[in-house]
């Protein structure tokens, strides 16, 4: 994998991150890297010890649907670099069920592993950025959030979570100089979208239809979504608070 970069945006910066293991969240970690930061990085695959290891980071093994595996997490990394400046809240689970077909635990763990984990990290990174004085959260959000999608009852709800609480944190903690913004990919070429696209009754109708869907008759790739979530952490959005960048190939704007 080659990343070039022009400059060192993250020189310096403490970055603790989720879903690091694969997809987006991997190359988002050695682009980060690459960039100078300091990184932890987490994942619930027991793999991300040595990936992150390999590429010249701390990995973690972490449950962040609860509270306890999301301290887990803040200690490694406080224990590590200290108070973190960036969190990139990336991990994220679906069940492809429509409302009738979603059991109640289900529903449980996809708001746990994609809302609720969004919101107890917050709450461990906040008071360090506070006295730090600044600090980036960047949420993985999604289309799911912002459109209705059929067989996404529970995942659709959670990204739409998502949306509002980055929103009303970045009102919250604007005056503090904390910035918290998401990206809102469309169909990312990662095992994420493997595992949707199986789970379907014809999965090659299912993957034509996806790639329709999307105006530029294509999905993303890992770096495309990686670099629209290193801009959002980095400086070179020091004015952009509260957005919701679309990594979607034109898809809601249909």
């Amino acid at each position: 994998m080659e990343i070039i970069m022009s400059a060192k945006r993250f020189l310096g910066r403490k970055v603790l991150m989720t879903g690091a293991a694969t997809g987006v969240g991997n190359v988002l970690m050695h682009q980060l890297l690459a960039e100078g930061a300091i990184v932890v990085a987490g994942d619930i695959e027991s793999s991300i010890e040595k990936t992150a290891s390999d590429a010249g980071c701390v990995g973690v093994v972490a449950d962040i649907s609860n509270a306890a595996g999301c301290r887990w997490l803040h200690e490694a990394a406080t224990a590590h670099f200290g108070a973190p400046d960036v969190l990139i809240s990336n991990a994220g689970f679906i069940v492809p069920k429509p409302i009738l077909e979603t059991s109640e635990e289900e529903w449980d763990q996809v708001m746990a592993v994609n809302a609720k984990a969004l919101f107890l990290l917050s709450k461990l990174v906040i008071p360090g950025m506070l006295e730090g004085g600044r600090g980036s959260i960047v949420a993985t959000a999604s289309i799911s959030g912002m459109v209705g999608l059929g067989s996404q009852a529970a995942y659709c709800a959670a990204k739409g979570a998502i949306v509002q609480l980055v929103r009303q944190l970045a009102v919250e903690y604007a005056a503090n100089n904390i910035r918290v913004n998401a990206v809102g990919p469309g169909a990312i070429a990662t095992p994420f979208l493997d595992r949707y696209i199986d789970a379907q009754p014809d999965p090659k109708a299912a993957e034509d239809a996806v790639r329709a869907a999307h105006p530029m008759n294509r999905w993303a790739t890992p770096q495309e979504v990686g670099n629209a979530i290193a801009y959002l952490a980095s400086d070179d959005a020091s004015f952009v608070t509260g957005h919701i960048l679309m990594v979607d190939g034109g898809y809601v704007a249909r």
